[in-house]
């Protein structure tokens, strides 16, 4: 295996940024859902454990809770603001009702990833995760 690419270190931003575009937080691929909603167990080019943990639902369920009241709250905020001299209830109403239908589909994917991304920054890679070897991060080094 001396040919084999060395993986770069990597940053907690670019980690993050991967999760949200609904990619492996390990090494970027695309291939981590066969459906909108069904999240594949491990990434089929890493081998990274989607599910690190047991419970994982949890920490991605209530990241997109938080995702959707807070667009919620801003809709609402910016909707009163716009028709605070009309005085009309029916645009922001149908706003609101938009936001809090679709953010939580629409992020469901990208909160599954997201969540994989924080997990792996707070606990780097484990033997146990059964990593393929070529994608395992070199550590960062400090000057």
């Amino acid at each position: 295996m001396a040919d084999a690419p060395i993986a770069p270190p990597l940053s907690t931003s670019r980690m993050l940024w991967r999760g949200f575009w609904r990619r492996c937080p390990l090494c970027g691929s695309t291939g981590c859902f066969r459906t909108w909603f069904d999240k594949e167990e491990r990434c089929p080019r890493c081998n990274f454990p989607l599910k690190r943990e047991e419970g994982h639902w949890i920490g991605a369920l209530g990241m997109n809770t938080v995702v959707t009241f807070g667009l919620l709250a801003l809709t609402l905020l910016v909707g009163f603001a716009l028709t605070w001299e009309e005085r009309r209830a029916l645009p922001i109403f149908l706003s609101a009702f938009l936001v809090a239908g679709l953010t939580p589909v629409l992020f469901f994917g990208s909160s599954q990833t997201l969540w994989s991304a924080i997990d792996l920054a707070m606990r780097p890679l484990e033997p146990d995760d059964d990593v393929d070897p070529r994608w395992i991060p070199q550590p960062h080094r400090r000057n």
